[in-house]
């Protein structure tokens, strides 16, 4: 018998040993002296009298706490939704600035079996020096199971001070290994705007978040090839995990013609219409996508397609249809909480299938990492300056 059979045996053994003294009687008759409805005030107060009385190791009363809360709220079954303690706030207000020690990762919840699914590794980053690669799979943090955290507790667990280390387990699907990686956490201050002018004085802008400041560094390097005299734009979403909504509206706001570019519709049927003024960009326009092309990306993109003003290249997008708020509570902590399901302006809402492309293009296999290509072996970018060569 190994250690695990034996452990199994021992625990039933020490159970039975309890249900011993109830003089051998089921369960049944058991549930029947004891059975009926209890208010959630009353058995947590009765959980925390047994474990007072009978818990044979120290209890942080505060951890208890704060567990319950998440336990709460991730019974909602939703990775989006999930309690912030006060003590992480201040972490998860960081991300959105896009400043922040961690060990540089941008990531989604895989919802076929609750891993982590790394999207990119920050340029610099800690994850990067460490190999960490696009569509490896984070199955543990520090030795746990990350398949019962939201993401909200991944980010609490891989965030923390500069220079502690936290340690991952890493499969890496490819080619079947498991890697133990430890990480030493790093200050990250992320450009989420890249730009530069290709052949043909076509203009190519890659945004890979939708962060506070994404909208200003996108207009900058919009402006400056608009001074180069661009004839055509392609901006490249793939692995744009999304980010704001706000800011990706005013992007959005500046490339499509005037009306709804994305509405929302809340828990009691409200709906909220964002849209865009009669601006719009002036030149042939095409968007990249992948299957990591998420959120606020998805926004973006179905804004320029159903309203008319570019193309897609790429393959289907991820399909996160859902906003999320924030509401902060009195001692300092927050809940984050999905509040509404967006749709594109045609009305369709993408949440589990996400955006086809107008031409499916998939990239050669022997890239893993769609920014490792070279842009002449870049089939995706390649269809993508096609498209705009035959409109000039």
């Amino acid at each position: 018998m190994d250690k695990k059979e034996f452990a199994k045996g021992f625990v039933s053994g020490a159970m039975v040993i309890v249900l011993l003294v109830t003089g051998g009687k089921s369960l049944s008759f058991l549930q029947t002296i004891f059975g009926g409805e209890m208010s959630m005030d009353t058995k947590i107060n009765m959980i925390e009298e047994y474990i007072d009385r009978y818990y044979v190791e120290d209890v942080n009363k505060k951890d208890m706490e704060e567990m319950m809360y998440t336990g709460l709220v991730a019974g909602l079954g939703d990775p989006y939704t999930s309690y912030i303690s006060a003590q992480d706030l201040q972490s998860f207000m960081d991300d959105t600035t896009g400043e922040f020690v961690g060990i540089g990762i941008e990531y989604t919840k895989d919802p076929t079996d609750g891993s982590i699914l790394v999207a990119a590794s920050i340029a610099g980053s800690p994850a990067e020096k460490a190999g960490i690669r696009p569509n490896d799979k984070i199955v543990k943090i520090d030795g746990q199971s990350v398949s019962t955290m939201d993401t909200q507790q991944v980010q609490n667990r891989i965030k923390g001070e500069e220079g502690t280390k936290v340690s991952v387990t890493i499969y890496r699907e490819s080619t079947g290994e498991t890697l133990e990686l430890e990480l030493e956490r790093a200050q990250i201050e992320t450009t989420t705007v890249k730009a530069e002018l290709l052949q043909n004085q076509i203009g190519y802008i890659q945004i890979t978040g939708f962060k506070e400041k994404t909208y200003e560094q996108f207009m900058q390097a919009y402006t400056d090839l608009q001074k180069q005299k661009m004839k055509g734009l392609i901006i490249d979403l793939r692995n744009n995990l999304g980010g704001l909504v706000d800011v990706v509206s005013k992007i959005a706001d500046e490339l499509v013609p005037e009306g709804t570019l994305v509405y929302t519709v809340d828990k009691q049927g409200n709906r909220q219409d964002t849209v865009s003024d009669a601006k719009c960009i002036e030149v042939p326009l095409v968007m990249l996508v992948n299957g990591y092309s998420a959120s606020s990306s998805e926004i973006l993109a179905g804004a320029v397609q159903d309203m008319g003003a570019g193309k897609l290249v790429g393959t289907q997008t991820f399909g996160k249809g859902l906003v999320q708020g924030l509401y902060f509570l009195r001692d300092g902590s927050a809940l984050k909480i999905t509040i509404q399901k967006y749709y594109t302006p045609k009305g369709v809402c993408i949440q589990g299938t996400g955006i086809t492309p107008d031409y499916l293009v998939e990239l050669p296999e022997e890239y893993e990492y769609v920014m490792d290509i070279p842009h002449q072996e870049d089939t995706q970018l390649q269809k993508a300056i096609e498209v705009i060569k035959q409109q000039l």
